[in-house]
């Protein structure tokens, strides 16, 4: 019953197209410019610096992480975490992927209400997907509708959360680029196509996740529905 045609068809083949093609852009748009110097010759580290020191962005801290992209923003204790490469590479995309970052702090500073909304959906992604298919399996197994509509409806949250989620980050490279604007980084043309391209790619990440969280979405729906209505 949950592994049919209509799932492979309807979720698991595109999912893994949309993400496919998702992962090679942030590889390949990272790779690219992840080798090409920007003019300033700054990495993630002194470009975050200089974004605070200009005023766009109150003091949080700065902190160096293991693996490669695993750069984010932790609100809770204020501070910004960077990959070894983005920290310590004076490349193009390590300037975009830190003014990123920083793009974060100022939502929250500002109190983005995205941003807010976002955090308050937090439980919703870390519990409702597993809960919520817990239920809908349940109640599908039992003929308990009312059941599975509430673990679809967790699940939807769940979904929310991604869906926020685009907004929030394509506003946070905006941010970026405006900052990285008002303080001169952006010095060439390549210095912006280069950042435009890895912040473009990296929000085709999000895309690919809200494509794959509606797609989900829609099979347990149908999953749910359908059943009410041959009963």
């Amino acid at each position: 019953m949950f592994f049919d045609s209509n799932y492979i068809l309807l979720v698991m083949l595109p999912t893994l197209v949309i993400s496919g093609l998702a992962q090679a852009a942030v590889r390949g748009a990272y790779q690219k410019w992840g080798n090409i110097r920007n003019s300033q010759g700054v990495n993630g580290q002194q470009t975050a610096q200089l974004l605070i020191r200009s005023g766009n962005v109150q003091a949080v801290g700065l902190e160096v992480t293991g693996g490669q992209l695993t750069d984010h923003y932790d609100p809770s204790k204020g501070v910004v975490r960077m990959s070894q490469g983005v920290a310590t590479q004076p490349s193009v995309a390590s300037m975009a992927v830190a003014a990123h970052e920083l793009g974060h702090v100022q939502q929250h500073q500002q109190n983005s209400p995205l941003m807010s909304l976002r955090s308050l959906l937090v439980p919703s992604a870390q519990f409702g997907p597993s809960i919520g298919i817990m239920l809908i399996i349940a109640g599908l197994l039992f003929n308990a509708t009312g059941l599975a509509t509430i673990g679809l409806v967790l699940f939807a949250g769940a979904a929310l959360f991604t869906i926020v989620t685009l907004p929030v980050e394509l506003d946070a490279s905006r941010r970026a680029m405006k900052m990285l604007d008002q303080t001169g980084l952006l010095a060439t043309e390549q210095d912006r196509d280069g950042a435009k391209a890895v912040l473009r790619a990296a929000a085709f990440t999000y895309v690919a996740a809200v494509a794959t969280s509606i797609l989900t979405l829609l099979y347990y729906a149908m999953l749910v529905f359908g059943g009410r209505n041959r009963d």
